[in-house]
């Protein structure tokens, strides 16, 4: 993104549900200012972790962001892994406009979220295939719709000729995951550390999902280092195909693979450039 960036006078704009949020820096791979080179990126570091992000709320700043980068005659490349983001900000979904319902939340929280992610399977199947399991948050939210307009409403497509998509497919995923997570670790547990003494406790960090749920089990004793490396192994590997198979559903992304674990040949960067000029 960031050499797009540069070859179309671009700005990025993160999509990604838990950079917005100040201080979750390794646990989420944030990109540092080092490998921004210069380009500008909008929407890390706008929330605080201690209170609850929403879509709706990502929506708002978000397109402020897009406006203000059009105005000033720059490309916007949205960029991330959070697809309920980036179709929200280009106008593929009407997110429906819910106002939360705190005695339901109370009642739903008492509940495992194995038990609200059944409940879910039963009311809406579709929604449960792509929402993480584990994560309370996102599974009474939707339960929370459904109580209102009775199920989480099927995603309404507007063709948007100015958007371009473009996927990437890494060589080798799976190996790519392990080694990141390994070079993270001891990076991970300190930052994990400095969340809780700033005031992050360690029933918040579980909401944050992946790895700050494994951090906080790590850190209060009831993980072992290779145990945390195991598990959350496996559940970063679910999410990716979570990702894929949200992302499968929209048939305008163009899909480029990359042929090593270093990253991309100059020949498969050349390739995306061109697609990237000739569709633009």
């Amino acid at each position: 993104a960031v050499r797009l960036a540069k070859k179309f006078n671009g700005e990025v704009i993160s999509a990604d549900s838990r950079q917005v949020y100040k201080g979750l820096d390794i646990g989420t791979g944030k990109i540092t200012k080092q490998e921004m080179q210069g380009i500008p990126h909008h929407l890390l570091d706008v929330a605080n972790p201690r209170k609850q992000f929403s879509v709706a709320q990502y929506k708002t700043l978000a397109t402020k962001s897009l406006q203000y980068i059009v105005t000033n005659s720059k490309l916007p490349i949205i960029v991330g892994g959070t697809g309920l983001y980036i179709d929200t900000l280009v106008g593929r979904i009407n997110f429906p406009d819910v106002a939360p319902n705190p005695l339901l939340r109370k009642k739903l929280a008492k509940k495992s979220a194995n038990e609200l992610f059944k409940i879910l399977k039963n009311k809406d199947p579709r929604r449960a295939q792509m929402i993480d399991s584990n994560n309370k948050v996102r599974l009474i939210r939707a339960l929370e719709i459904i109580e209102i307009i009775g199920k989480v409403p099927t995603f309404k497509f507007t063709p948007f000729s100015n958007f371009i998509y473009i996927g990437l497919k890494p060589y080798n995923l799976g190996q790519r995951i392990y080694k990141r997570l390994l070079k993270r670790f001891d990076g991970m547990i300190r930052e994990g550390k400095k969340l809780h003494t700033q005031g992050l406790t360690y029933g918040r960090m579980h909401e944050l999902g992946l790895e700050y749920r494994y951090i906080a089990l790590y850190l209060q004793g009831k993980l072992s280092r290779r145990e945390m490396v195991e598990q959350l192994y496996i559940e970063t590997r679910r999410y990716a195909k979570r990702q894929m198979t949200w992302f499968k559903r929209n048939k305008k992304i163009k899909w480029f693979t990359l042929s090593s674990v270093e990253g991309f040949k100059p020949t498969e960067f050349k390739k995306i450039t061109e697609y990237a000029r000739m569709a633009l």
